[in-house]
């Protein structure tokens, strides 16, 4: 729920969960190497169908390996489902620290933040899958830590400059903003959040 997106390549775009990526070349028989690419698998099957959908033999097929891999390297698939959402939850937290950076340097910390919440917007596939991490989350309460990820760390970047009490308020505003927007497929409407975000700020 952030705005950069890390490629398993290396690059700086978002962290690692190689979302919308296709079916993904052979990989080497390293351990680390198939753990790595079964869990970026997982994400990018997630965003195309859901979590309620995801099997293991999807996740082979995405990530180029035997179906056995998969149940070699995470036995059930609660286990390989939380491989994966632990991955974007590791991203989702550099990223944050990356937002808490610009929002602390910016003249204006709404507009910056608005900047950052269309930034966020313009990759969907990401924006779809980490709301998938908090369906599930209702279902699974191992699985909320890592939802929560998102809620805490943005509270936190907010209240240093709106304080506890609207920081909460505008967290819930971007959690219904942000869920209209993938439910609509509508474009963020930047002025009308950022005025939100002030009067809930008392600005």
């Amino acid at each position: 729920m952030t705005g950069r997106h890390r490629r398993d390549d290396g690059g700086t775009g978002r962290a690692g969960n190689g979302a919308g990526g296709g079916r993904r070349s052979p990989r080497p028989r390293d351990p680390q190497a198939r753990r790595d690419a079964l869990a970026a698998a997982v994400l990018d099957v997630v965003a195309e169908v859901g979590i309620g959908r995801t099997t293991h033999r999807a996740v082979a097929a995405r990530a180029g390996l035997p179906l056995g891999a998969t149940t070699y390297y995470f036995p059930t698939l609660d286990d390989l489902i939380a491989a994966g959402l632990r991955r974007a939850s590791e991203a989702l937290q550099a990223d944050l620290r990356d937002w808490a950076a610009q929002v602390a340097a910016a003249d204006d910390p709404v507009a910056a933040l608005v900047r950052l919440v269309e930034s966020y917007l313009a990759d969907r596939n990401r924006a779809r899958i980490e709301y998938e991490l908090y369906l599930a989350a209702a279902r699974d309460a191992r699985l909320r830590p890592l939802a929560e990820t998102w809620v805490r760390g943005l509270r936190e970047l907010l209240e240093p400059h709106v304080g506890d009490v609207a920081a909460r308020g505008i967290v819930a505003l971007l959690d219904g903003v942000l869920i209209q927007a993938l439910v609509t497929g509508a474009d963020l409407d930047g002025p009308a959040l950022a005025t939100a975000i002030r009067r809930l700020a008392g600005r």
